[in-house]
C-alpha cells in the first residue's frame, strides 16, 4: 500500500522522473506556458513552484539549491532576477492549469500549464499560412532596383542591339540574286539518224529442213 505518498511516479523510475521534471521546469520558467499532459502538469505544479519559492529568498544558498534543479545559466537568471520580483507580493499559487482536451491518436488528457501574469511572446506566422500577398509584403523593399540601375541596364542593352540591327540592315541591302537560265534542251535525234535494224533470221524448222533436202 502506498500510504503517505505525495508525489506523482507517472510510471517512470527516479532517475527518470527526476530528469523529466527538470525539463519541464526549465521548458516552463523559459516560455512561461507548455502544453503537456495532464498527469505531468498536476506533477510540475509544486515543483516549479518551489523553486518559484527557492527564487524569492534570493541568497546564495536558495541559489545553489535551485541550480540542482535548472541547469541553464540563462533561465536560472531568469528565475532569480525577473521571476522573484513579478511573483514578490502573491503568496502561494504561481501557476495555473488549463485542460485542453484528448489528443489525437492515443487520447491522451492533454492541458496547458502557464504562469500567472505571464509574459509571453510574440507568436511567428507559420510558413504554411502565408499566402501570396504576404509572401509579396515580406520582401524588402531594399531588393527593389533603383532608376539609375534601371537606366544603365536599358542602354547596355540598347548598345547590344545596335550591331545586330546594322547586321540585319546590310543583309536586306543585298541586291537579290538572278535567277538562273533555263538549261537547252537537249535535241531530238532524227529517226533517219538512227541506223536500220536488221532484219532478224528465220529459224528453220524441222519441216523446212526435209523440204531442203534433194530427192534421190
Amino acid at each position: 500500500m502506498r500510504h503517505h505518498v505525495a508525489h506523482h511516479r507517472l510510471h517512470r523510475g527516479t532517475a527518470h522522473r527526476e530528469a523529466l521534471m527538470k525539463n519541464l521546469a526549465t521548458a516552463l520558467f523559459d516560455h512561461e506556458r507548455i502544453e503537456t499532459t495532464l498527469p505531468k502538469a498536476r506533477a510540475l505544479r509544486p515543483y516549479a513552484e518551489r523553486l518559484i519559492t527557492l527564487a524569492k529568498r534570493g541568497d546564495l544558498h536558495a541559489r545553489r539549491l535551485a541550480a540542482r534543479h535548472i541547469h541553464d545559466h540563462g533561465i536560472l537568471h531568469k528565475l532569480f532576477a525577473e521571476l522573484s520580483e513579478r511573483f514578490k507580493t502573491r503568496h502561494g499559487g504561481y501557476t495555473r492549469i488549463m485542460k485542453l482536451g484528448f489528443r489525437r491518436g492515443d487520447n491522451a488528457d492533454m492541458s496547458l500549464i502557464e504562469l500567472v501574469d505571464a509574459k509571453l511572446r510574440p507568436a511567428t506566422p507559420a510558413k504554411a499560412d502565408l499566402g501570396k500577398g504576404a509572401k509579396a509584403e515580406a520582401k524588402p523593399k531594399a531588393a527593389k532596383k533603383t532608376e539609375a540601375v534601371e537606366h544603365e541596364e536599358k542602354a547596355a542593352k540598347a548598345t547590344e542591339d545596335k550591331p545586330a540591327k546594322a547586321h540585319k540592315a546590310a543583309a536586306a541591302k543585298k541586291p537579290a540574286k538572278e535567277p538562273k537560265a533555263p538549261k537547252p534542251a537537249k535535241k531530238a535525234k532524227d529517226a533517219d539518224d538512227k541506223p536500220a535494224k536488221k532484219p532478224a533470221a528465220k529459224k528453220e524448222t524441222k519441216g523446212s529442213k526435209k523440204a531442203s533436202k534433194p530427192a534421190k
